[in-house]
This record gives structure tokens, C-alpha cells and sequence, in this order.
């Protein structure tokens, strides 16, 4: 499994419409085959910055999902948006059943 964990900070100006662009997204993304779970939430210390979380069934889905030409429209909308250079990490996982 890929997990991928990202933000962005918006202006007070611009974040609803980067949470309706990104709700947009998400809705999108979690119809992708290979998609476990995506998600944006606000983060709860800093209300201008948006929380991507998401779960893939494995390297393969999560590039098929990069080359979508909506993601691509998204990442670059986000960029344009952001008040700040965003982040992204990505972790490869597997899920431990204590």
C-alpha cells in the first residue's frame, strides 16, 4: 500500500474555494481503481491549511491517479492558489492487525 500525506495553506481570501476544488477532488479520486482512501481535512492548529490523506493499492494506482488530466488540472490549480510551497510525502505501508 502507498500512503500519501500532503497540505497546502490558502489566504482567508481563497479557502473555500481551495476546499471546493479539493472536495472535488477527493470525490473524484476515491472512484480511481486502486484507491483505499482520500481525504482533505482543516488542520485543527491552523485553520488556512488543508490535510490530504490518502491510501492506494499500490505504486501503479497511485501514478495512474497522477496522470489523470483532472489530477493534473488540480495540482496545478492548488500551486496557483497556495500562499506557500506545499508538501508531500509518500510512504510506502502495510497495514499490521495487533
Amino acid at each position: 500500500m502507498i500512503v500519501v500525506r500532503g497540505a497546502v495553506v490558502g489566504t482567508p481570501e481563497n479557502l473555500s474555494e481551495l476546499m471546493r476544488i479539493s472536495l472535488e477532488h477527493v470525490a473524484r479520486s476515491r472512484l480511481e481503481p486502486g484507491c483505499i482512501s482520500h481525504e482533505v481535512s482543516i488542520d485543527a492548529e491552523n485553520p488556512l491549511r488543508l490535510v490530504f490523506f490518502e491510501r492506494w493499492e499500490d505504486e501503479a494506482a497511485l501514478k495512474a491517479h497522477f496522470a489523470v488530466p483532472d489530477s493534473i488540472t488540480f495540482s496545478k490549480a492548488l500551486r496557483a492558489m497556495s500562499a506557500g510551497p506545499g508538501e508531500m510525502a509518500l510512504y510506502a505501508a502495510e497495514r499490521v492487525r495487533l
